[in-house]
């Protein structure tokens, strides 16, 4: 069995890189920034990583991956994109070309990651893939292939785990102030309506399994440092009408890891939830919320409080991410994690169709 800690050792100095002053690395290494390319130019795209990229410190926005033509003047005049930084899907390839891009980040809907991310990667650009990784963990595989045939970085957008609150969670999955871990729960979720998109339709990544699946599961990997052993599952819509191919609203999960370790979780599309709740031998601790954009914040049965930071999760993920490629160290969400997730979610949605059997889960 392998355990998740010893995984995070070995990547650990790209934890280390991301807290070294910059003159540290001046003095080793001369740096520059990286430019990105968002390919995708929706809600997320707009609303946080064009706006973080103003703050970043090692990478910066240079080009545009668009279908949507009436978006290019838009982004052009707000962030000063050249033409020849402006592609549209069917040009993506072009960009191998390109000296200005150093990676594509891609930001489509889950149903296209796939297809995108080995084109960026065949292009000889790194990738940044937002989560969730992938449809099916053949996908993810085909993504981590790319990417290694053509030597580039694959880094999967688990924010969170970039957040201080959350590393100092992920800290305590080894260091065990509290005593053994004993048992995780863990909700997230949102009232979504029907201006939701794709987000109803399972055939496109659709589901809250899917889309806001990825924040409870990846929480109760890192907060116990381990892997999945087995798990139920049980879905439940209470608005049929809504969602599309199978999509469920609500998702109910239970997840064995080693060492008789168990974790609850819920994700929905039904209400607003958002925390995280680790309960050892000697004590417990939470994060409340653990997974939104500002404002993770925490506390510990001892009286301890885990303040929020006044800081952009998308800067500092994408700057992390930025000098562990300027270094050449690992990056802290490689493909793997993005793969296990997502082999946690096609397990609770075959446990969920056939009445809560329980999955054996093979492990990568």
């Amino acid at each position: 069995m392998k355990n998740r800690r010893t995984f995070l050792k070995n990547t650990g100095l790209a934890l280390a890189a991301t807290t070294l002053p910059l003159p540290y690395f001046a003095c080793s290494k001369p740096q520059k920034k990286l430019g990105v390319a968002l390919l995708g130019l929706g809600g997320y795209a707009t609303n946080n990583l064009a706006p973080a990229l103003n703050e970043t410190k090692h990478i910066e926005l240079r080009g545009i991956v668009t279908g949507s033509p009436e978006k290019i003047p838009v982004w052009q005049e707000k962030y000063g994109i050249k033409d020849e930084n402006v592609y549209n899907y069917e040009t993506l390839p072009e960009i191998a070309n390109n000296p200005d891009i150093d990676v594509v980040y891609i930001v489509t809907p889950t149903f296209l990651h796939k297809k995108y991310s080995v084109m960026a990667a065949n292009a000889g650009k790194h990738v940044f893939c937002e989560k969730p990784m992938a449809m099916t963990v053949e996908e993810c595989q085909e993504i981590i292939a790319a990417c290694d045939k053509n030597k580039v970085k694959l880094a999967i957008g688990y924010r969170m785990q970039h957040e201080e609150n959350t590393q100092t969670i992920i800290n305590w999955a080894e260091t065990k102030p509290y005593g053994a871990l004993e048992h995780v729960h863990t909700e997230a979720g949102f009232k979504i309506d029907s201006s939701g998109g794709w987000r109803l339709d399972g055939a496109k990544g659709g589901g809250a399994i899917y889309d806001m699946g990825v924040y409870p599961i990846n929480a109760m990997r890192y907060a116990t440092g381990l892997e999945v052993v087995s798990l139920t599952a049980r879905h439940e819509t209470q608005r049929p009408d809504l969602f599309l191919n199978g999509a469920p609203e609500i998702t109910y999960f239970d997840l064995e890891f080693p060492n008789g370790i168990t974790a609850k979780g819920r994700v929905t599309y039904a209400d607003n939830v958002n925390f995280i709740k680790v309960n050892c031998t000697d004590g417990n601790y939470e994060l409340a919320p653990f997974q939104s954009y500002n404002g993770v914040q925490g506390s510990t049965s001892d009286g301890k409080t885990l303040a929020p930071c006044n800081c952009n999760q998308q800067a500092i993920q994408m700057d992390d991410d930025a000098l562990a490629i300027l270094n050449n160290k690992s990056v802290i969400a490689p493909g793997i994690e993005g793969l296990r997730d997502i082999q946690i979610v096609e397990a609770a949605l075959e446990s969920g169709r056939n009445g809560g059997k329980k999955i054996e889960l093979k492990q990568y």
